[in-house]
């Protein structure tokens, strides 16, 4: 979607940052902020609230999201797959729990967790050569959030 045609939010948006893997997790949010202020919203708009990992993003999310004059949750974290199914436990509850979130409160609640099989990969998800994933759940926020109000804008036209 091109950023002329974007709708911003007049209210919040809010990033939860996971913060197990903080070096990792802090790459994703300075990304995640860097992608909002490239989309013209106003540094006020914007909160950050920090978790302790990324089982924990959904029942953050699941507050934030409940907020009135919260328009779009930002969830940002790093999973970095170990010896046991644990890898496996989190990344699907996580995963879950963000999308019945979204569904729920009806806005855009996006997944900026980096699932990764070595702290390598991971990195390389959070600004290097494979980009950044905060970057990317930040502007998928935004632009779900204009997709949403241009649908609105088109149904109420049509009554």
């Amino acid at each position: 979607m091109s950023t002329t045609n974007l709708v911003l939010p007049a209210g919040r948006v809010v990033i939860i940052r996971s913060e197990y893997h903080e070096t990792i997790t802090f790459a994703l949010l300075n990304g995640a902020k860097a992608e909002l202020a490239k989309l013209n919203l106003d540094e006020k708009q914007i909160d950050v609230i920090t978790v302790p990992g990324a089982y924990e993003l959904p029942a953050a999310a699941s507050v934030v999201a409940a907020a009135p004059n919260v328009d779009a949750v930002v969830c940002i974290g790093a999973v970095v797959k170990g010896e046991t199914p644990h890898f496996d436990y989190i990344c699907q509850a996580c995963a879950q729990g963000l999308s019945r979130v979204a569904e729920a409160n009806r806005k855009p609640v996006t997944f900026g967790v980096i699932t990764a099989n070595t702290v390598e990969q991971a990195f390389e998800r959070a600004g290097g050569r494979v980009g950044n994933k905060g970057e990317e759940a930040a502007r998928a926020a935004i632009e779900l959030y204009s997709a949403l109000k241009h649908w609105e804008q088109k149904q109420a036209s049509a009554s």
